[in-house]
């Protein structure tokens, strides 16, 4: 390998001549190509300057940026956001002043790449020989069959360049600095020693990664004398002391508090009174005794502990050693990756260098599935087991193992590469951060759960089966087989998200030959537009692409990996509000979806459609260095929704508003403040504004207190506290700020004064309450101009006002406003726990004449001369905008008056908008089990798929930590001597009444129904009223779900689905699964085009075009449609869904005025090459069809006309 014979004469050490700081560089070629001169490649871009937020915020993280240029260490925190909160900042600087080397970018290199370039790395060299072949384009998406022949390296270069232009990348070698990283992948045994050799020579971190087949290794050198600053990622706690025990060393924390501390942790002490001697102390080790308990030595001399305190944990640096590669071949440390394969580590280790010793001796790979070659690999096995020192030797090596290895050794998967890939870039990382620990120092990890079991349609594997063939798979199919691609090809998935695992996903999909063949279908959708803050996750996205759709960039990019890609792109949401779109029709079309989501509600809605139509899904989610995965099968794992995470704690509303203790106390009352200075109270006065009658209909049901409160706000906000100019804007900012941060806690103050003790004789102001103190209004500090400044300029806004932008200007005006002086208010009752707060909105009001008052003058107040209000909706990424600059003052303000620990712009945020911390290294490690996974469902033909090759996963690469293990099997329920699981239901098909479902249920199942729902609505219960009972009994369900729920059933709506509480014949509670009831007619009522929008045309001629096989639309719509657009919207549907040639069907009618309707209808002639005709009498088209193709009643979304098909020997009619 080149990059072992070039000359180290110059690479000798870290240190730096002080007379020369530079250390001269090195020059390198690839395939002649002298790339420091750009000859046939561009040269690399010097370093980019990063993006910054213009107005330099007092109190927000500023990158350190100088003379148009990013200095060494500087980074933009806005575009790198998810990834800074996963590793901190000085793990951020210490990346982007890192140099890393990546030799061999096939498969796993270019996905290291990826991820490094993603993550920030200040420069990444990357390094290749060898040129592209057919086995390379099954996994590397950045090359195509244009490349065969072309070098890898110099081929990848220009899309991993345009990854993120913060990073410089090259096919040259940088100055080599204390911080570089080597990684080698795809070279020989030999080659690898000899370069760990040099690394460990010049003090350099050294990585091998590789992937064959479903097979994956990587090895770590991080030296001798690597330090390790956080060992897990995890943030310091701090819990409140109750107690310290001079004479044990005992600490005790509150009683509602745990201490979630364990063996080994470090802890350091502040606000102890009494053992002062504790305060800013060193960090002490931490023994823990229980949850509420811990220890910290002797403490025998220090004073006694007198009251409070508090005790946080401290990062201590640790030391990890390395050794060479030499060392640890013969006396290894292997992390276990798979808990159930205990015994597969050991065997790995000898049969990975056995398929060394193959490649080096017969100077290639193994043949796929080549028996000669097979057992050749093993003899070499053997060999290399008998040479190894006994304490490692096995006892015999694994035949099937290494046989199987032999078989796939030439193997390229996409998956297999992205796992091994993201792990390996996350060790670099830590290589070049000191932040989290790790792998020491080998991991091997296999997949052969993904082989087809030998009964199924793709069970036979032999040498034929998986030739390679001169193809874009054949790195898949030497694996798999040829047949299982075609099963591929043929596939339709449905990927709901297109966020950082949503590209991960396509990216897979896309280069696994998913959806690839003339029958295959992947469908994306996503609502979202690309902001700045994903593109260091979703490499898909380029900056240019911010404000673009989500989905809509992703299915372009896709289609450039494999051009062969089926993929439809949707922008909805997929939820309750779509169903008419993402109904039966759309999901029973499907082989499986897989879900890229980020929030538990649409997983769990997802979830329950895949169960509805027992469709496999595969979940995954990740959350900064960790991830999980999860399969769900159809009647044979138990779904999604099965099991739930613990609830959140939740802050509790006394402490949130009286007595905040930690700065997320703060931060969750400044966010409160933002909604309800802002957002909620400009909501309610518009909904007063646009129907002030139904506005009070729908406050009566409200506690008085809530009532009068809400009445209030609205009035002062509409009326008595409306701003008339911006001036004044700035008034209510400067006795907001009084109210919130002087008022209010000088109240509180003067009714639980400092020495306050509690009934118990103990003091009020003790534990979990903090005594605070009043702040006064500083127009030279940096958080109250804040404050003020971004109140302003936000109450501007909410009154469609043009705020001043200038803060001087601001503070000026305000320091002009004499607030009145403090009186407090006598008697005024403060709820000092949750209990008390509920008495309080729940207490009967006596201010009767104020709440009468309020509504006389709300009613005086004309909403026609009235203007509306502007709500202001909390947006965390946009830093131009205020919303997080009022947050952060808000806050620390607060914990200035409460002596909290303050929290910075970037900390805030996260708390603030529920950030979930993100790297693309553990979301590409995530999609890759994802991708395994796919390829046992796609290999499952039935429901009696073998649970035992799936595999749930859960991964920390932080710790590092990997478990797997075999999904939840479905529980199986019973009523009598029927067996039931989640995925099975009842099914009825035809109207009922009540009376006749009740008798159905009794006859047919031999239960009693003691209450019937639909949804959220109750449709029968025992305990309704008799004649309640006796009205519905004679009803039809549908028409009884119709009444109750006041809604009509919608067009797509094919079947309802109820649920019953039922008895047996003993008159025990038994379970029933839920009811499907379908084959009722619905009659479509009224509907109407009210906006001109395409997207109505897609509906109407996708859903007539799955009704009829040869389909020729003219659509008339009324004015002011263009009909110019129309055609040219159908045409381009024609071409994007293969559809043939359009007949013209007549001339344009505009429709009629009807006059009960009062509005312009809309009408649609449809026709089959025979004959149609159209009625004006009855708005009814009549169309003769060549083949009778159409079900009476069929199901469509036709929402305007009418139709009535007149073939034979199939007749209906639909009503629409």
């Amino acid at each position: 390998m080149s990059l072992c014979e070039e000359s180290t004469t110059n690479l000798n050490s870290n240190q730096l001549d002080p007379n020369n700081p530079s250390p001269p560089s090195k020059r390198s070629k690839i395939d002649g190509i002298d790339c420091s001169t750009g000859d046939k490649i561009q040269k690399s871009r010097t370093d980019m300057v990063e993006g910054s937020d213009s107005r330099n915020s007092e109190n927000s993280f500023n990158p350190d940026l100088a003379n148009g240029r990013s200095k060494l260490g500087s980074f933009d925190p806005q575009l790198y956001s998810r990834q800074l909160y996963a590793l901190g900042e000085v793990a951020m600087r210490r990346l982007r002043m890192s140099t890393v080397l990546i030799s061999g970018i096939g498969g796993v290199g270019v996905e290291i790449a990826k991820n490094l370039i993603l993550g920030g790395i200040r420069h990444v060299t990357i390094h290749d020989t060898k040129a592209t072949t057919w086995l390379d384009l099954s996994a590397q998406y950045y090359l195509n069959e244009q490349c065969l022949g072309k070098n890898r390296a110099v081929e990848s270069w220009p899309h991993l360049e345009e990854l993120n232009d913060s990073v410089t990348v090259g096919c040259i070698t940088e100055e080599l600095n204390e911080n570089l990283l080597v990684i080698i992948t795809e070279a020989t045994l030999t080659e690898q020693k000899q370069i760990n050799l040099w690394t460990r020579k010049y003090g350099k971190k050294f990585i091998v990664a590789d992937c064959r087949g479903l097979f994956g290794v990587l090895f770590n050198d991080f030296g001798s004398n690597h330090i390790i600053d956080d060992t897990n990622g995890e943030p310091c706690t701090e819990v409140i002391i109750n107690h310290i025990d001079r004479a044990t060393g005992n600490v005790f924390v509150l009683e509602d508090m745990k201490h979630n501390l364990e063996d080994g942790d470090y802890v350091t002490f502040r606000e102890v009174k009494g053992m002062v001697e504790l305060n800013d102390c060193p960090p002490r080790k931490v023994k823990v005794i229980n949850t509420m308990e811990f220890n910290i030595g002797d403490i025998s001399t220090f004073s006694e502990h007198t009251e409070g305190g508090k005790a946080k944990t401290v990062k201590v640096p640790v030391k990890m050693e390395f050794v060479s590669l030499n060392e640890a071949l013969l006396d290894p440390e292997i992390l276990v990756s798979d808990h159930s394969k205990l015994d597969r580590p050991q065997q790995m280790h000898v049969i990975w260098q056995g398929l060394h010793m193959f490649l080096e001796k017969e100077k290639r790979l193994p043949r796929p599935q080549n028996l000669a070659d097979a057992e050749q690999m093993l003899q070499y096995c053997e060999e290399i087991n008998a040479q190894l020192p006994a304490k490692i030797r096995v006892e015999k090596v694994d035949a099937r193992l290494a046989k199987m290895l032999s078989f796939q050794a030439v193997g390229n998967l996409v998956a297999m590469n992205g796992f091994v890939g993201g792990i390996a870039a996350q060790e670099a990382m830590k290589a070049v951060t000191g932040i989290f620990t790790p792998i020491h120092q080998w991991l091997y990890f296999d997949s052969l759960e993904c082989l087809p079991e030998t009964d199924s349609a793709y069970g036979l594997r032999d040498e034929g089966a998986c030739r390679l063939q001169g193809n874009r798979y054949d790195g898949q199919a030497a694996v798999f087989g040829w047949n299982f691609q075609e099963a591929l090809a043929k596939q339709k998935w449905l990927i709901v998200g297109a966020g950082a695992i949503g590209c991960e996903l396509l990216k897979n999909f896309a280069m696994m030959g998913v959806a690839c063949g003339t029958d295959g279908c992947l469908i994306i959708t996503d609502m979202d537009n690309i902001e700045l803050s994903n593109l260091n996750r979703q490499f898909l996205f380029r900056r240019s692409d911010v404000g673009a759709k989500k989905s809509e960039v992703a299915g372009k990019a896709a289609k450039t990996f494999n051009s062969q890609l089926n993929i439809v792109t949707m922008c909805e949401r997929v939820g309750t509000g779509t169903e008419n779109i993402f109904d039966d029709a759309f999901f029973e079309k499907l082989d499986g979806v897989a879900n890229a989501l980020d929030n538990i509600e649409a997983r769990t809605y997802v979830d329950r459609r895949c169960v509805y139509y027992r469709l496999p899904l595969l979940d995954s989610g990740t959350q900064g260095p960790k991830g999980s995965t999860q399969v769900v099968y159809p009647f044979l794992t138990e779904s999604y929704s099965s099991s739930h995470d613990p609830p959140e704690k939740s802050i509790p509303i006394c402490t949130l508003r009286n007595f905040p203790n930690t700065i997320e106390h703060t931060i969750q009352w400044a966010r409160d403040l933002f909604e309800g200075a802002f957002s909620i109270p400009a909501e309610l006065a518009n909904q007063f504004l646009d129907d002030p009658r139904g506005f009070f209909d729908r406050i009566e049901k409200m506690h008085d207190s809530q009532k009068l409160e809400l009445l209030e706000n609205v009035y002062h906000y509409l009326s008595d506290l409306r701003p008339a100019t911006v001036e004044a804007c700035v008034r209510w900012a400067r006795l907001q700020f009084e109210q919130h941060f002087n008022f209010q806690i000088q109240q509180l103050l003067y009714s639980f004064p400092e020495d306050q003790l509690t009934a118990y004789g103990t003091k009020f102001w003790s534990g979990g309450k903090r005594c605070p103190h009043a702040i006064h209004f500083d127009g030279s500090n940096t958080e109250h101009r804040q404050f003020i400044f971004a109140s302003a300029f936000l109450r501007a806004q909410m009154y469609a006002m043009k705020p001043i932008d200038d803060m001087d200007r601001v503070i000026e005006l305000a320091s002009e406003v004499k607030p009145p002086p403090f009186k407090p208010k006598a008697g005024l009752k403060i709820p000092t726990t949750d209990e008390e707060a509920a008495e309080l909105v729940g207490a009967v009001s006596d201010d009767d004449s104020r709440f009468q008052d309020l509504q006389l003058m709300l009613a005086k107040l004309k909403p026609e001369k009235t203007c509306r209000l502007v709500p202001i909706d909390f947006e965390k990424d946009d830093d131009t905008n205020h919303h997080m600059e009022f947050i952060t003052a808000a806050s620390n303000l607060r914990a200035e008056n409460y002596k909290i620990e303050k929290a910075d712009f970037m900390k805030t945020k996260q708390i603030a908008g529920r950030i979930i911390p993100a790297i693309a290294t553990t979301t590409a490690a995530v999609a890759g089990l994802v991708g395994l996974e796919f390829y046992k469902i796609v290999s499952c033909s039935s429901k009696k798929a073998n649970l035992e090759r799936f595999k749930n996963s859960f991964m920390n690469l932080a710790l590092p930590f990997f478990g797997f293990a075999e999904p939840i099997r479905a529980p199986v329920k019973k009523f009598y001597d029927k067996e039931w699981t989640l995925w099975d239901c009842l099914e009825l098909k035809g109207e009922m009444t009540l009376k006749e479902f009740l008798s159905y249920m009794k006859e047919k199942f031999n239960v009693d129904v003691t209450m019937l729902s639909q949804g959220v609505s109750m449709l029968f219960s025992f305990f309704l009223p008799v004649v309640k009972q006796q009205q519905r009994m004679n009803m039809k369900v549908t028409d009884l779900v119709e009444s109750i729920t006041g809604q009509k059933i919608p067009p797509h709506v094919n079947a309802i689905v109820l649920e019953t509480m039922c008895t047996d014949e003993h008159g025990e509670d038994i379970e029933l699964p839920y009811i499907n009831c379908f084959g009722f007619e619905v009659q479509f009522g009224e509907a109407y085009i009210t906006n001109t929008s395409t997207y109505f045309i897609d509906i109407v001629c996708q859903k007539l075009h799955e009704c009829i096989c040869s389909l020729w639309v003219g659509a008339f719509f009324p004015r002011p449609w263009p009909g110019l657009a129309v055609e040219s919207h159908l045409e381009n549907l024609k071409k994007k869904r293969g559809w043939g040639s359009w007949e013209e069907t007549g001339d344009i009618h505009w429709p009629k005025k009807e006059k009960k309707r009062n509005k312009e209808t809309a009408h649609c002639a449809v026709s089959i090459v025979d004959s149609w005709s159209y009625s004006n009498d009855n708005d009814t088209a009549y169309c003769s069809l060549n083949e009778p193709t159409i079900r009476p009643f069929a199901r469509t979304s036709l929402p305007i006309w009418k139709l009535a098909f007149l073939s034979t020997p199939l007749t209906g009619a639909l009503h629409c």
